[in-house]
């Protein structure tokens, strides 16, 4: 079994209402954030490969596109702007380009990530 993992970039605002941070995560405020999306699986015999990179770079450009430098908080299918949010609303995005095990999204300005694993049986 092997687990294959690529990774993109995004520039984003939100804010967060119920923080122990208070007023300054009411205000809007940026962060650099990194997704990486992980597929688990076994090489296809012809290819080689578990998946073709450029599915996975095509749907994660699509992905990005929506996210990269706007407000989180506008974007009705992802909810509260948080981690968490985040790597499900990407997960489920994700899942046409092959058998995603996991997304991670790291905001990395703050040394802080959460990983979705989906559904669990």
């Amino acid at each position: 079994m092997w687990e294959l993992t690529k990774s993109f970039t995004f520039e984003a605002a939100h804010t967060l209402p119920n923080t122990v941070s208070g007023e300054a995560s009411l205000e809007i405020h940026g962060h650099s954030f990194r997704a990486e999306v992980t597929v688990r699986g076994e090489p296809d015999p012809a290819t080689g490969m578990i998946v073709d990179l450029g599915v996975l770079h095509q749907r994660m450009a699509e992905i990005q596109k929506m996210l990269d430098h706007k407000f989180l908080n506008k974007i009705e299918a992802l909810g509260l702007p948080t981690l968490e949010n985040l790597s499900r609303f990407i997960y489920e995005r994700m899942q046409r380009a092959g058998d995603v095990t996991k997304v991670s999204v790291h905001r990395d300005s703050c040394t802080e990530s959460c990983t979705y694993y989906g559904p669990q049986a």
